[in-house]
């Protein structure tokens, strides 16, 4: 009842919008006096604000169309080039007429199936794009998957990240953020059990719960603290008429939004009171760059409801994944079959989701990969978010992940030569 109670809020406040909308128009005109009052302003303001709150809010645009390449600007194109019932596989083509033929490593960013689309990636993407072949993981929303093509539970998840990685090919660098950490690593694992082809070169793990006792957060604790029982009865939904996904269970998008909106209420109305006050002395500037966060951060899909169920018990209360106990597919995941692919973990010193040394873990799992093939590091000064996005992601995080990965293309091509035998020549003789 509570998905069909979200349907009919948003019509019912739809002839409010059109009001509002009316209004902001007429307070905005440049013919009439009235808007260049203050009052004016304010009205023409709170129309605004209003429209922000109320709006629903769809998938946004990924709206990369060039990067940047030893100064060249290059078109980029994203294109499909796999696609599953429950997932896309973008590839993001790089024009090589400006640029030339390119040779740069292949990456898959598995985006999280966690509520929001996967272009909350946006920034990630672009700033690895000037110098590596990016490949993402386009989920898709639950609620317009019919419910012919049946379930999608975390098991599935895995076996889209295998074969993603065996459809881009070998020698293929794989990054998963937040969420998909533990289903890359199990993936990995997965195919080096396998002893598959292509298994990755190096897995990146960042801001990713793969040890949540480690530092647990609130959101650790909630999930802990109840029994899977509550959780099915108490956010899991049936998608209602006239979603094509109608009568599939999911964890709505909408639920999770206000599960992290009331855990930091007071900044958000904080930052509404300031688009406000930005609406009326006209700062353009602050108002496009509260618009762009809201249009990402309120955006959200729904969750089937087997994968979060899934999710929730063997990550957050069994803790399977460190305790050795994970299956899939009715085997036993096993990371220290891992040797080929290098590791590398990132964390935030302020995550308030993933908390310090949980995503580290996989280090303490990985017992035999090289030792020289892992990596670690914690950036200062951010939170869960500015581990994938943002200044520091761009300056000092990336190109950390930027040398990593060159690092190990490196060792492999040299591991791959054969040994050269060179003769010692005497100049005396």
């Amino acid at each position: 009842m509570l998905y069909h109670a979200y349907e009919m809020t948003h019509a019912a406040v739809q002839p409010l919008r059109l009001q509002s909308d009316a209004m902001r128009r007429f307070y905005r005109s440049a013919f009439n006096p009235v808007a260049y009052t203050s009052v004016g302003k304010a009205v023409a303001a709170a129309c605004e604000v209003f429209e922000n709150v109320t709006r629903r809010y769809r998938k946004p645009e990924w709206g990369i169309d060039e990067t940047m390449i030893f100064g060249l600007p290059v078109k980029v194109e994203p294109e499909v080039v796999h696609s599953k019932l429950f997932c896309d596989l973008l590839h993001f083509k790089r024009d090589e007429s400006m640029a030339g033929k390119r040779y740069d490593p292949k990456v898959l960013v598995v985006a999280p199936l966690s509520g929001h689309y996967a272009t909350l990636l946006r920034g990630t993407v672009k700033a690895m794009l000037p110098e590596h072949d990016v490949y993402v993981t386009d989920w898709r929303d639950a609620r317009v998957v019919p419910m012919m093509y049946g379930d999608f539970d975390l098991d599935d998840f895995i076996d889209y990240i295998i074969e993603f990685l065996q459809f881009i090919g070998p020698n293929t660098h794989v990054i998963g953020v937040c969420q998909p950490s533990v289903p890359v690593l199990a993936a990995v694992a997965a195919m080096a059990a396998a002893d598959d082809p292509m298994q990755p070169a190096s897995m990146t793990l960042m801001g990713g719960p793969i040890d949540t006792r480690r530092n647990p957060t609130a959101v650790n604790e909630l999930a802990a603290s109840r029994p899977l029982s509550w959780f099915e009865q108490s956010v899991i939904h049936t998608v209602p008429y006239p979603n094509p996904g109608v009568m599939r269970r999911v964890y709505p998008g909408f639920v999770q939004l206000s599960g992290f909106m009331t855990m930091n209420l007071e900044r958000h109305m904080d930052a509404h009171a300031g688009l406000f006050r930005h609406l009326i002395e006209g700062d353009c500037d602050s108002v496009e760059q509260h618009q762009n966060f809201y249009d990402e951060y309120l955006s959200v899909m729904d969750l089937t409801a087997e994968f979060y169920l899934q999710t929730v018990r063997t990550v957050f209360q069994e803790h399977s994944l460190p305790e050795g106990r994970m299956m899939h597919r009715g085997e036993l995941v096993d990371c220290r079959k891992i040797r080929k692919t290098a590791l590398m973990t990132v964390e935030g010193e302020l995550d308030d989701i993933c908390g310090l040394g949980q995503t580290e873990a996989a280090h303490d799992l990985c017992v035999n990969i090289p030792i020289d093939d892992h990596y670690h590091y914690v950036q200062p000064g951010v939170g869960h978010y500015g581990v994938f996005n943002g200044t520091r992601w761009r300056t000092e995080i990336q190109p950390r992940v930027r040398e990593m990965i060159r690092s190990t293309d490196f060792k492999r091509r040299i591991q791959a030569k054969p040994a050269r035998i060179i003769r010692r020549v005497d100049a005396a003789g």
